[in-house]
């Protein structure tokens, strides 16, 4: 269970290979995932963050061959959220007056969920607890990185920096580390988690950063709170996450639609084969919505500077799938990117009207008035609909 990273500092948290979907069903999770919790044993014993709730009992079992429960004198409580502070309440039962050191919104975050009273300790940025041998750790709150209760704690001497959910990626492995494992997973599943989870507190999120660099720490790992830690040129995720908290976008254009008779299907196809016409140079996507996850198609949303979104009308309205897609986007506050919209209609054919309104309503600049076509698409139709790409490219 137990594997060390660096002096007397270990890693004691659980590799949840089965993990597929998280935050109940709202994030798929295709490579599993990890629930990283360290232990620190200098002269002061500290146990930072614990595991999720369902690998309580085997958390704790596990903790108790490694080191009597006893010994431990702090806890830290990083972030309140059940993954974190699940096996919380099973620990507490051995070691019940153990203080835990968070933050005031992590102390209403624990009550909340758990109902106990325990030993709060709150702390607030630059706050330090001296755990002997020349060692202290610094706390620093990161509010909305992804909670209004997170922070992060720095450990001097070992220059390592326990940041949460900041810097992590829903990846499972027992190599532990960035540089044992596949970089396009880790690339991949980072810009995932960051584009489905952190992108909504863009404002905050960069002035966090900017905090974070002005402390002029040196960092020599970022430990994680799910999937790898960081050893080799740790920075390297830093300054990923700076990038992307800038209305990140690359030269792709993304087209995502449903279809009922495979209409809107045919144009979708059209409009990217006219995108591609127009632009050699841009990266063109194609994704049928009921054929696809959500969360890899936000990803590919955070990526792209254009998103054609394409329904055919049902009932005067859009498919369901279309518009739960919209509002996701919207949740997510996506900024600087542009939409426009198409699909076919058999009578009243409103359904391009109302993608555009939800796009724009959803932070996006329609940049068209949008394709609608009657019936199936003829050769005339489809034409046009590669015209409207060649013009989608142009915009």
């Amino acid at each position: 269970m137990k594997k060390h990273i660096k002096n007397n500092v270990f890693w004691v948290g659980k590799v949840d290979w089965e993990l597929r979907k998280f935050h109940g069903d709202e994030l798929s999770t295709h490579k599993g995932s990890s629930y990283n919790s360290y232990l620190i044993r200098e002269e002061k014993t500290v146990l930072i963050d614990t595991v999720w709730l369902p690998f309580a009992k085997e958390f704790v079992d596990n903790l108790a061959t490694e080191i009597d429960l006893n010994e431990i004198d702090y806890i830290i409580a990083n972030h309140g959220e059940v993954d974190h502070s699940g096996a919380l309440c099973e620990l507490m039962k051995h070691i019940p007056d153990t203080p835990i050191y968070c933050t005031s919104n992590a102390v209403k975050s624990l009550k909340g969920q758990y109902h106990c009273d325990w030993n709060f300790k709150t702390v607030k940025t630059g706050d330090k607890l001296d755990i002997g041998s020349g060692k202290e750790l610094i706390f620093v709150e990161m509010a909305m990185l992804h909670w209004p209760d997170s922070m992060a704690t720095y450990m001097t001497g070992d220059n390592i920096l326990f940041s949460n959910d900041a810097f992590g990626q829903h990846l499972a492995t027992e190599a532990l580390y960035n540089d044992r494992v596949d970089q396009g997973d880790l690339f991949n599943e980072s810009v995932k988690y960051f584009a489905n989870i952190l992108n909504p507190f863009n404002p905050m999120l960069r002035r966090k950063l900017d905090e974070i660099i002005a402390l002029n720490l040196p960092i020599e790992i970022i430990a994680t709170s799910h999937g790898v830690i960081w050893r080799d040129n740790p920075m390297q995720i830093v300054e990923k996450y700076v990038q992307w908290a800038h209305d990140y976008q690359e030269n792709q254009i993304t087209v995502i639609y449903d279809t009922m008779w495979n209409g809107t299907k045919l144009l979708a196809e059209k409009i990217a084969e006219g995108i591609g016409q127009a632009d050699r140079d841009v990266v063109v996507k194609v994704y049928n919505l009921a054929k696809s996850d959500a969360n890899d198609l936000i990803t590919e949303v955070f990526k792209s500077k254009t998103v054609v979104i394409g329904s055919p009308t049902m009932a005067n309205n859009v498919l369901h799938s279309v518009a739960g897609f919209m509002h996701l986007m919207k949740q997510l506050k996506f900024k600087g990117k542009k939409a426009a919209a198409f699909g076919c209609y058999g009578w009243s054919g409103e359904s391009v009207k109302l993608i555009n309104e939800s796009m724009a309503n959803a932070g996006f600049e329609v940049i068209s008035e949008g394709y609608r076509n009657p019936w199936n698409p003829d050769a005339d139709a489809q034409e046009a609909a590669v015209d409207f790409g060649r013009t989608v490219a142009a915009m």
